[in-house]
């Protein structure tokens, strides 16, 4: 089993662009963030090793020294990362990841796709196994440098 998980890991990970080093990673995953159209606050991953993408399939992963938790108080909602986070991209849209869980009452609730379907971009939708989601504001998301900045864009307006 465990060299079936090998090959396919292989497999799933071919042609891939891969950093290493917690600053390239870094860097990394906030221009996917971008590129895809989320805030760069919405997956908080610390102390990353390995960052990966195979931009012909969307397959990506970002793998940190140890599992970590964030709380997001904007969304009042505890979420737990595995050491590996998985995903397939596309613009606006991660599905099928792998490695988040986020709290609901007293259980662990995996995380399997999240969305910004909204025409002006301003809700996350996230989605459980099951189907179940909820959306949040974008603005919940935001790093303290993307607050700053369109806080600085309303007032110019």
């Amino acid at each position: 089993m465990a060299s079936e998980r090998s090959f396919e890991d292989h497999d799933e990970r071919a042609g891939a662009e891969i950093v290493h080093g917690a600053e390239e990673c870094y860097q990394h995953s906030i221009q996917l963030l971008e590129e895809l159209g989320f805030p760069k606050g919405v997956l908080p991953l610390q102390n990353l090793e390995e960052c990966g993408r195979v931009r012909a399939t969307g397959f990506v992963w970002m793998k940190q020294k140890a599992p970590s938790q964030h709380f997001f108080t904007g969304t009042n909602t505890l979420v737990s990362y595995a050491i590996e986070v998985t995903a397939y991209v596309e613009k606006f849209k991660m599905k099928k990841m792998t490695g988040i869980k986020s709290k609901q009452l007293l259980l662990w609730v995996p995380i399997v796709e999240m969305s910004i379907e909204d025409l002006g971009h301003n809700k996350i939708y996230f989605k459980t196994p099951m189907g179940i989601g909820r959306s949040f504001p974008t603005t919940a998301f935001l790093t303290d440098e993307e607050k700053h900045k369109d806080m600085a864009c309303t007032i110019m307006k």
